[in-house]
């Protein structure tokens, strides 16, 4: 003869053993886990989602227009088509002359843009700070920073024994005013009130500058550091077409003088890729010191 306790459910039975007992939540589901994490990030997929959209737009475009031969006041006659670049792509990837071009411009980006920071971003800050070192700075700086990577290129060659030497100095001229100007601009945008609120507390003048301006002035001085690397690029491309041997610029100047189409679009969007790769990493570190900024 079975007994009653055995024919209860499992809910029943402890619904019965414990009537005032609480039932443990449960585990949200998957799907409302899911669901939550898309609302979280609906901005930023909304944003890869038009990106992608808009590329692959752009890409079509380039096809139509090449496949097409299409001449409005734009000729397309000779534009290589994408398919054409993707296979001179394919062809360069396996040549390793082609990423030594690569690895000697981002050498020269590297030791270029991180001596502009190291100079100009200490230069900017005391310049701020001290108006004597503005008076004495200032003129020259807007003095020379007009003058195009281009024009560098003769004065360069005779002040540096090699090519080398001469296109890392080209590329640090073209980063260092824009890094210059904008940590200048940040510091004289620091609130007054927080300075003489710092030395009313008794803060000296290395303290005040380490906790007030520095840290007030860190988001322009890295949108100087990004504008800095995108003018840091185009004077080393100038500078490899020009005077250089190596270099994804001298490889896209070649490809031009032998009449390789497809190649010049490679060198081309080899270039926009590493400056775009570049500001996301310069992005990325200004979200890890600033992290308030991205809240």
């Amino acid at each position: 003869m079975s007994s009653p306790a055995l024919m209860t459910s499992p809910d029943q039975a402890a619904a019965s053993a414990a009537p005032g007992a609480a039932i443990p939540p449960r585990r949200p589901a998957f799907s409302a886990r899911t669901l939550r994490w898309f609302r979280l990030n609906q901005d930023r997929l909304r944003s890869l989602l038009v990106g992608t959209a808009s590329l692959i737009l752009f890409l079509i475009a380039w096809h139509l227009l090449t496949t097409y031969r299409v001449v409005f006041f734009v000729k397309f006659t000779n534009v290589p088509a994408p398919l054409a670049v993707y296979a001179s792509f394919t062809k360069a990837i396996h040549d390793p002359h082609f990423l030594m071009h690569i690895l000697l411009s981002c050498r020269r980006i590297f030791i270029g843009f991180s001596l502009a920071a190291v100079v100009g971003v200490p230069l900017g800050l005391i310049m701020g700070r001290f108006k004597l070192v503005h008076e004495v700075v200032f003129p020259v700086a807007e003095v020379l920073r007009p003058i195009p990577a281009i024009a560098w290129v003769p004065m360069a060659i005779m002040l540096w024994p090699t090519n080398e030497q001469s296109i890392v100095f080209i590329t640090f001229l073209g980063s260092f005013f824009p890094i210059l100007v904008n940590t200048l601009h940040g510091m004289t945008l620091v609130d007054p009130v927080l300075v003489r609120a710092a030395k009313c507390l008794g803060a000296r003048e290395a303290a005040i500058f380490r906790e007030v301006y520095f840290p007030a002035s860190l988001p322009h001085i890295f949108t100087g550091l990004t504008v800095g690397m995108g003018v840091a690029w185009v004077s080393l491309i100038a500078a490899e077409m020009i005077s250089g041997q190596f270099g994804i610029g001298y490889f896209t100047w070649e490809a031009y003088s032998l009449v390789q189409y497809a190649d010049i679009a490679l060198g081309m969007i080899a270039i926009g890729v590493l400056g775009l790769g570049s500001s996301l990493v310069i992005r990325a570190a200004g979200q890890l010191v600033m992290p308030w900024r991205s809240r």
